[in-house]
């Protein structure tokens, strides 16, 4: 016998019109992006404590636990302020992923020319193992970052790159940001990432390259002093112990781009192949 609803619970449903169903997929749509800017960090489990302080304000009424509601209640209103201070950082890249313009994307992306003297340069450093952080950006704008750093706005090129990023120049610390074709500065200061299982397991520049694409939707190219290992990294998350080929084809994913040609590194001459000798920065 099939399962009938009471008729009165039937007629209390309010009809599914376009506008509702429209109202739905977008709480849908804002609930699937707080999702992704939470997974897997820890505003997370934050986002857990304050959904079991919900519950037990709600099981403190129904049970009429006087104490325990009167103390939920007050806890309440100071919610919001509580969200606001402890969810900066994410609400900072959540709003900042609504505000990214994708059909203006393709305008913003610098030649395949350019790309190919990253591929290069971060080749080179590799093989040298001289500690190298290149920061790409994508949409979001890195201005503020910018200015902490050296300002240079020239055009992007493989012996530029390994000029800055000489051991022992007055540009090697720190990152270089490029913006579309053009390297806008050098030495930039770039916040550390808060995440506390990678404070002990990567040193300052991997934690700086992730801190930055925690803030924004930009790339970062990690080069390791310690073993001259490739990274990446992107969304809050790194990928480490890329080959120079792999590195090229996240490049090409994460700059929405079809297709670029193969960079192939030439040999540089054993003085400039010579190992920095200075070990990975390691956190304090």
């Amino acid at each position: 016998m099939p399962l009938r609803l009471p008729e009165s619970l039937v007629q209390s449903l309010p009809r599914l019109t376009f506008t509702a169903a429209v109202d739905i997929l977008l709480v849908a749509y804002l609930i699937y992006q707080l999702l992704l800017v939470v997974r897997g960090t820890r505003a997370a489990h934050i986002l857990l404590g304050l959904s079991v302080l919900g519950v037990l304000y709600f099981v403190s009424r129904l049970a009429e636990l006087e104490t325990l509601h009167t103390i939920m209640a007050n806890l309440i209103p100071y919610s919001m302020l509580a969200v606001i201070v402890l969810f900066q950082s994410e609400i900072r890249r959540t709003l900042g992923r609504l505000g990214r313009r994708p059909f203006f994307r393709a305008a913003r992306l610098a030649r395949a020319e350019s790309y190919d003297d990253v591929l290069l340069a971060v080749t080179h450093l590799s093989q040298a193992r001289i500690g190298t952080l290149i920061v790409i950006e994508r949409d979001i704008g890195l201005r503020t970052f910018i200015q902490s750093g050296v300002v240079m706005d020239a055009r992007l090129s493989h012996d530029l790159l390994l000029t800055i990023f000489h051991p022992g120049g007055p540009l090697h610390d720190g990152s270089v940001i490029i913006q579309q074709d053009r390297v806008a500065a050098a030495a930039c200061f770039l916040p550390l990432t808060t995440n506390p299982a990678l404070a002990a397991k990567l040193g300052t520049r991997h934690r700086a390259a992730i801190g930055i694409t925690e803030e924004s939707d930009c790339l970062a190219v990690v080069v390791s002093e310690q073993d001259g290992r490739i990274s990446l990294a992107s969304g809050g998350a790194i990928e480490m112990g890329l080959s120079p080929e792999e590195l090229r084809q996240r490049l090409l994913r994460g700059l929405g781009r079809g297709s670029v040609s193969p960079a192939v590194a030439r040999p540089l001459p054993a003085s400039e192949l010579a190992p920095s000798g200075r070990g990975e920065v390691k956190p304090e």
